[in-house]
């Protein structure tokens, strides 16, 4: 993300993530929005303190009122309300023990909720982070403290111990001493995870013949030190907004896990994401662990692209927001707060404090805001012409479709920027190019608007029902769609575990029509919910503060597709499963905490299926089995996915250096081997596509191009140039031939049977 949030994870050598380590971090939001509502900016006070009390206070009623389960505050809530605070904040269970929750209960759990109703909420945001700053810098010292030790004497890694994977699900630490165990483990675990990756990495770079990316690393020791100075910094640079932000969040999460507050901060930054393009210097930012912000990524045609003084590698040590000499120390600041200071109003210079990734030297670079674009956000599109022999044996070229969709986005301010609008264009063309079939992509669409579903559907279905509201009184609305369809053609959804909201009411009625096929991971995520942003500048007292205030997104309907049954926990199910690299995670609405329960409700009786799809499915399904079943890249996905089933159900890494090396080869060699595979495999591909297939760029900027451009391995990499990695540098990098990846030609080849079998 473009000077956005981002979740810091320590990462395994076998790169599976580690512990949190951090405290409650801004997660990054999801998107997966089902409705959207116009948001009324908070204004008329200056530069004002916020009055939290009262947010707090308004921010109970609307929850109250609002939610769909309408439950009053009661003493039974107050105790969840604590219990989802202290596992938001210490989600790893390594700061508070279980001695900590029971005197806290006592002291909190009969009046938590009493806090916001009587215009408490900063005292009692302040009270509880207090708790957690002063147990997460005792632990954070103590780990500091063993690491001092082992500069001067590195463990020898050869005890019999394990460490958790994750400690989520385990019980707190049942005393102080206890959790000092944990903790020793904790940065033994540390240790040698990036002692072993280190000796990986060096092993890899041997048999490139290149340098060590490490050699120049300070010792493992010092660089986790580095590591942890940036979490102790992050616990204490806590403000207001973000303490009241996660005692707010924990009251919303009990009611559901998609209702939430967010602060002045988050809501600019989710207003940028929904409506893909923010107002910035259009640079990607990534913590360093020497403390620095180091520039990851410059858009081009950005601010910072077209500045030039900025480049890849640079590291910002501090910012001037208004170029006039106020400078901030950004060092070991977090992600989020360090974008609040770089982004701003458009046309307002910044000046950054920067180090060259070159020379070292320092330097000031002085850069104008302006709006960055998010294109890589937006709708895109190929076209592939399949040149091929027909099911008798004639020489027949498919002109086919794809259709990336990262998100149903809009522009909440009331701006031009909307999806439907986008793809209809795209579709336009499409029908002028005469294309037969399309593959909507929406393994990586979280969600977003409803409104601009709705208007998605009937692109592809014409007029009729498109899903079903209900809201907390009953009540059922079936929300329609009118006119006739501007794409005919025949139609595949390609869907992931991570096609969410949104995406699932989409899904849902191309399956319910029998107007697509479905094709993907078992099912999407499950979220059956409906959110309405609200600002509570709206529900102030009239005379109280608005600045600052922020907004409440809350669960006030369930959706339901046409044929009555609900998304909530169950998804949409594909009707043609593929092995998937996400397959084997654990991703969904029902890993979620509070998640709220299935239902159905009766379906919508104005809609008629169409029975083609249902007669030709068996047919589908076994051409693509049996393409599967010789598929070495999807053959891998399988392997992959059993591997990451067993590693969760084991929840176990050791602490000898031996026994961890042996689980980390075991991924390394079976990357290796594939690797090696795909090399010999991919240059036969790479050849036999370009006989048979013809690949057409056709991006939102292409559209009234006269001829359309051939697609180009460059064509993913205009959005943004980006800094090399010297670890990743060392991989075989392998692209997909034709930069269709195993299950996108899958998902091709189903398309192209469709068209055959129709």
């Amino acid at each position: 993300m473009c000077e956005g949030v981002r979740l810091v994870n320590w990462q395994r050598a076998d790169m599976d993530s580690c512990h949190d380590m951090n405290r409650f971090t801004h997660r990054v939001r999801n998107l997966g929005l089902a409705a959207m509502a116009l948001l009324v900016s908070c204004s008329g006070m200056g530069n004002a303190t916020p009055d939290y009390n009262t947010i707090g206070k308004q921010f109970a009623e609307v929850l109250q009122n609002s939610h769909f389960s309408r439950e009053r505050f009661s003493a039974a809530l107050y105790t969840k309300f604590l219990d989802c605070y202290l596992q938001s904040i210490d989600p790893q269970h390594l700061y508070f023990t279980q001695a900590d929750v029971d005197a806290l209960r006592k002291k909190y759990a009969d009046s938590f909720g009493d806090y916001l109703l009587n215009r408490e909420t900063s005292s009692l945001a302040q009270q509880l982070y207090g708790m957690y700053a002063e147990r997460a810098l005792k632990h954070i010292g103590q780990a500091e403290a063993i690491l001092h030790e082992y500069e001067k004497n590195p463990p020898t890694f050869d005890s019999q111990r394990t460490v958790p994977r994750t400690r989520r699900k385990l019980p707190r630490a049942k005393d102080e001493a206890e959790l000092d165990q944990v903790w020793r483990d904790q940065v033994e675990d540390m240790m040698l995870t990036e002692v072993c990756r280190r000796e990986n990495v060096a092993r890899l770079a041997a048999e490139k013949g290149k340098p060590d990316p490490n050699a120049k690393e300070p010792s493992p020791a010092s660089k986790i030190l580095a590591r942890l100075r940036r979490v102790r910094m992050e616990v204490q640079e806590a403000d207001e907004e973000d303490m009241v932000t996660y005692l707010l969040n924990a009251v919303a999460h009990v009611y559901d896990p998609h209702s939430d507050y967010m602060g002045a901060r988050e809501e600019k930054q989710f207003k940028d994401m929904i409506k893909a393009s923010l107002v910035g210097i259009g640079a990607q930012l990534r913590e360093d662990d020497d403390g620095s912000t180091k520039i990851e990524g410059i858009v081009k045609g950005g601010p910072a692209d077209k500045n030039g003084q900025l480049k890849l590698g640079d590291h910002v040590v501090a910012v001037d927001t208004n170029a006039d000499g106020n400078w901030t120390d950004i060092l070991f600041m977090s992600i989020d707060k360090v974008v609040n200071l770089i982004r701003g109003k458009k046309d307002v210079p910044v000046r950054l404090r920067v180090q060259s990734a070159d020379s070292g030297d320092e330097r000031i670079v002085t850069i104008v805001r302006d709006e960055v674009p998010m294109s890589e956000s937006l709708a895109s599109s190929r076209i592939v012409d399949l040149h091929e022999r027909g099911p008798q044996g004639e020489e027949r070229t498919y002109r086919l479709g794809i259709l990336t969709l990262p998100s149903f986005y809009v522009d909440m301010d009331g701006g031009d920027v909307h999806c439907s609008v986008d793809v209809r264009r795209i579709l336009a063309r499409m029908v002028r190019e005469k294309v037969q079939g399309l593959v909507i992509d929406l393994r990586a669409n979280g969600g977003g608007s409803l409104e601009e579903v709705r208007k998605m559907v009937g692109l592809f279905t014409g007029a009729g029902p498109v899903v079903q509201v209900k809201d907390a009184r009953g009540q059922v609305e079936r929300l329609t769609v009118s006119g006739k369809p501007n794409f005919s053609g025949e139609l595949v959804v390609l869907t992931s575990k991570a096609s969410a909201s949104a995406s699932e009411i989409f899904a849902g009625a191309m399956k319910d029509y029998g107007r697509a096929v479905i094709v993907g991971d078992e099912t999407t995520f499950g979220k059956g919910t409906v959110q309405v942003p609200r600002s509570l500048a709206d529900y102030m007292p009239f005379f109280s503060s608005r600045e600052g205030c922020g907004l409440i997104k809350v669960t006030v309907q369930k959706f339901y597709r046409i044929n009555g049954a609900s998304t909530q926990l169950k998804g949409v199910s594909s009707d043609i499963e593929l092995p998937t690299v996400t397959s084997g995670m654990q991703i969904g609405e029902a890993e979620m905490d509070n998640a709220m329960p299935y239902d159905s409700i009766a379906k919508a009786g104005s809609y008629v299926p169409n029975p083609h799809l249902t007669e030709i499915l068996p047919q589908l399904r076994e051409r693509s089995a049996a393409r599967v079943a010789k598929d070495r890249d999807l053959q891998n996905n399988v392997w992959y996915a059993n591997y990451r089933r067993r590693i969760v159900k084991e929840n176990s890494y050791s602490l000898n250096k031996e026994k961890r090396q042996a689980q980390i080869a075991e991924l390394r060699d079976f990357k290796k081997k594939s690797d090696a595979d795909r090399k010999q495999r991919y240059e036969v591909m790479s050849k036999e596509d370009a006989e048979k297939l013809t690949i057409y760029r056709l991006k939102l900027s292409d559209l009234d191009s006269r001829d359309l451009p051939l697609a180009s391995k460059e064509d993913k990499d205009n959005f943004m140039r980006e800094a090399k990695d010297p670890e990743e540098e060392l991989e075989d990098s392998l692209d997909y031939p034709s930069d269709l990846d195993p299950v996108l030609r899958e998902t091709l080849y189903v398309l192209r049977d469709m068209i055959d079998l129709r």
